[in-house]
């Protein structure tokens, strides 16, 4: 369509071209400035040893990296960190979902950092989808009161598919923290609330967190949950619901009796608290220190860190024999052909499994 203004009417009507209109990008940026420097190991161990906070989070980012470079730099740091690490009392912190686990660890860990000073590190564990395999990260937005908390530090990791209510790096996030000085570690499961065996075997004390009307005694004693667990609290203690949890403390205590004896001599205690009101938190952390104080003295605590240790060596060679048989190459080019050839019903599974494991070994297995 022809324009008006160039007709010969408006012969002498000149229209502008307008002002150019600057780029979006500001032209004196240069972006060279703006990259972050990769640090060096000697640089992250420096800081975590300072005790700086960003330094150590991104040491833990860097520890559950699957990038290979990644995690030979992660094991350098480890490594550098190990004579500086050993000196914290760990807790795990365990129970289904919604006991109120993220609030109760709020109150814990201002209670513990008034009442004994130190620095406390909290690693939550939060659950990855198996759709999406995505983490919502969100278990700091219900620790208001640590997330703020000068002598705190707060860290969610996703499970990534790791069982046992833990990620698969979270012992190796133990120990850049108590490298950086953190007294005082908590590990909080996902709360699959059945056998959080690997949480257990990271930590000095494992606390259970129930509620009241989850069972009777006969559903207590089949929880294999219950026989790894130090002491049991029973949340929600307020309101119209403090006899029900007295009942439901009542009905743990006679399951307890069922089980075999603590290693360690101890016998485990069933109390009652309130999360969100903080009453009896108190009470909670005296038979925990009472605990550690008796392990201490019976020999059992180094013991048991003793015993942890070498469970977690041979953890370290499955997860490297697993991850090295799916990378090689001479698998992944026949793992297509065996997974068909069971879907098409012409081999079982263990025949499959067991050629597979054949040609990875060169030998017959």
């Amino acid at each position: 369509m022809e324009h008006p203004e160039n007709s010969e009417e408006y012969k002498g009507l000149v229209v502008n071209s307008g002002v150019e209109q600057p780029s979006i990008i500001n032209p004196y940026l240069k972006r060279a400035r703006f990259r972050r420097r990769e640090m060096s190991v000697n640089d992250i161990v420096e800081g975590i040893l300072k005790g700086d906070v960003t330094v150590l989070s991104q040491a833990v980012t860097l520890v559950e990296s699957v990038n290979p470079a990644h995690q030979a730099k992660a094991q350098e740091v480890i490594d550098l960190c190990l004579p500086h690490s050993g000196h914290s009392v760990r807790i795990g912190i365990s129970g289904v979902p919604g006991a109120g686990k993220s609030t109760s660890i709020d109150e814990f860990g201002v209670h513990l950092l008034d009442r004994y000073g130190g620095k406390l590190a909290v690693l939550a564990i939060d659950p990855s989808s198996e759709r999406s395999k995505g983490s919502i990260l969100g278990d700091k937005t219900r620790m208001e009161k640590l997330t703020t908390h000068p002598h705190s530090f707060v860290r969610p990791s996703p499970s990534a598919g790791s069982l046992g209510g833990v990620a698969r790096k979270t012992r190796e996030s133990i120990i850049l923290c108590e490298a950086a000085g953190y007294d005082k570690i908590f590990v909080e499961t996902v709360g699959v609330g059945q056998s959080e065996t690997a949480c257990h075997s990271m930590v000095d004390f494992f606390l259970l967190i129930q509620l009241a009307g989850t069972g009777d005694e006969l559903q207590g004693i089949k929880r294999g949950i219950m026989e790894i667990a130090d002491g049991i609290v029973i949340n929600k203690c307020d309101g119209n619901n403090v006899e029900k949890c007295q009942m439901a403390a009542t009905s743990f205590r006679n399951a307890l009796h069922f089980f075999p004896p603590h290693e360690g001599g101890w016998t485990p205690q069933v109390l009652c608290y309130s999360g969100f009101y903080g009453t009896g938190v108190k009470e909670v952390w005296d038979m925990i220190y009472e605990y550690i104080a008796f392990v201490k003295d019976n020999g059992y605590f180094d013991y048991r860190r003793n015993e942890q240790s070498k469970y977690w060596m041979y953890e370290t060679i499955n997860e490297h024999l697993r991850n090295d048989f799916y990378n090689n190459s001479l698998i992944a080019d026949c793992i297509k052909a065996e997974e068909a050839a069971v879907l098409a019903g012409a081999k079982t599974s263990f025949a499959a499994a067991h050629e597979l494991l054949e040609k990875y070994y060169g030998r017959p297995f």
